[in-house]
């Protein structure tokens, strides 16, 4: 059974970066975690990272709740933005 912390993880309304984080792991894996030939997974997981953390603050100053938008608001959001 997994730890709560880690079910958090697993969940995309809490983690909205759950697929970066499954990629960077299985090129992990895959490349006998040599961490050079994944160089691209962990640049693409810090920038989600870093847009939604973003976004989280900003819905914080602005007295949103919840902070981090739901997997379904998040999937609009992007669309809107193209």
């Amino acid at each position: 059974r997994m730890s709560r912390h880690a079910q958090q993880l697993r969940d995309h309304d809490i983690n909205p970066c759950v697929a970066e984080t499954d990629a960077s792991r299985k090129c992990m894996d895959d490349n006998n975690y040599n961490k050079d030939m994944c160089t691209a997974y962990f640049l693409k997981y810090k920038s989600c990272r870093k847009f939604w953390h973003d976004i989280m603050m900003q819905r914080r100053r602005n007295g949103v709740k919840p902070e981090m938008p739901s997997a379904e608001e998040r999937k609009k959001l992007l669309e809107s933005m193209g």
